[in-house]
């Protein structure tokens, strides 16, 4: 199928999805479907072969439906280029996946969900701002597991705990450019086909201030010389109704399956001023094996009426030894909510 194709198709569907389920908006399905257009460039490096260009298309749907007044299915579906870029590109490489399926049960004191999903692990990979906000971050986000996750209340906070598996299903792979069936036996950290991974967060809310602590577990996998064990705190400040600062550290021993520690600690701020979102962050990851790597980022954003929004920022990195500047561009086109 060609790129053209792959675009039209995810227009069609977003299209036409906004257009069915808005007659339905007290009914019992909930949807949400954002769209994101740019280019990411890697506009200078001291490796010229990191000189990259990517022009690129993410679709992300959020579909809910209410089966009884306790039960709920959900449902997540992600089309984007599902390989990395290894030269300039446009549009291609694309793929449509399931990155959460399952159901949710309201007991009343607790929701339990079962299914494929993403367990609670951190905030920075989420919330960091700039445009390059959560490049580093992202390196320890949990998502695409199988399994069962519960969140109850717990003294004033809420507490989430998930166990679960690495997706090792035909959900694993993409229809379009297919990404390949993930299997237990290609190893890595959490990737074992069993329900011998953990990850527990609590999440604190004191008046402007959220307050996170997050820990995980995931079990040696094929290839894998220990387990991998997680802690991260993280806090979420509103200084003020147009700031907002953001700082976490997360720290990791058996990082990767290795003998190896990893460290990474974010800060950063958000400021608002009327439609426009200027956003700032940097983030430290030293890693024991390999030395210590920098991102700084920034972003200014701006939103229309209708929630449009247009995105830029500029980003610098140093990655073992390897110095990058960054430079992206996008337009966010949110439908349903």
């Amino acid at each position: 199928m060609t790129t053209t194709n792959h675009f039209a198709i995810a227009f069609a569907l977003a299209t036409a999805s906004g257009t069915a389920l808005s007659a339905q908006e007290a009914s019992r399905f909930t949807f949400e479907i954002e769209t994101e257009i740019g280019v990411d460039s890697v506009i200078s490096s001291d490796d010229p072969t990191a000189e990259i260009s990517d022009t690129f298309l993410t679709s992300e749907a959020t579909l809910g439906f209410q089966i009884t007044d306790t039960v709920s299915a959900f449902a997540g579906l992600t089309l984007e280029s599902v390989l990395d870029a290894t030269n300039d590109r446009a549009f291609e490489d694309v793929g449509l996946y399931i990155d959460s399926i399952g159901l949710s049960f309201d007991l009343g004191n607790s929701v339990v969900s079962v299914g494929k999903f993403a367990p609670a692990f951190g905030v920075a990979w989420d919330a960091a701002p700039g445009f390059y906000g959560t490049n580093f971050v992202e390196d320890y986000e949990l998502s695409e597991a199988l399994g069962a996750s519960a969140s109850f209340q717990l003294g004033a906070g809420v507490l989430t705990a998930s166990l679960f598996y690495l997706d090792d299903s035909f959900l694993s792979r993409s229809l379009g450019t297919d990404r390949g069936r993930n299997t237990s036996s290609a190893g890595g950290v959490g990737n074992t086909g069993k329900l011998d991974n953990l990850a527990l967060q609590y999440e604190l809310e004191e008046g402007a201030t959220t307050y996170s602590i997050s820990a995980s577990h995931l079990s040696a996998s094929v290839g894998d010389v220990q387990d991998q064990n997680g802690l991260a705190f993280g806090i979420v400040h509103a200084a003020r109704d147009d700031l907002e600062l953001i700082a976490e550290i997360a720290a990791f021993d058996g990082f990767g399956g290795a003998d190896d520690r990893a460290t990474y600690s974010t800060i950063g701020a958000a400021y608002t001023l009327n439609n426009w979102t200027l956003g700032a962050s940097y983030t430290n990851r030293d890693v024991r094996s390999s030395g210590s790597d920098h991102l700084a980022s920034l972003g200014a954003d701006y939103t229309f009426a209708n929630d449009i929004t247009v995105s830029s920022g500029l980003g610098y990195a140093e990655e073992s030894g390897v110095d990058s500047t960054l430079l992206g561009v996008s337009v966010i086109i949110p439908i349903g909510g």
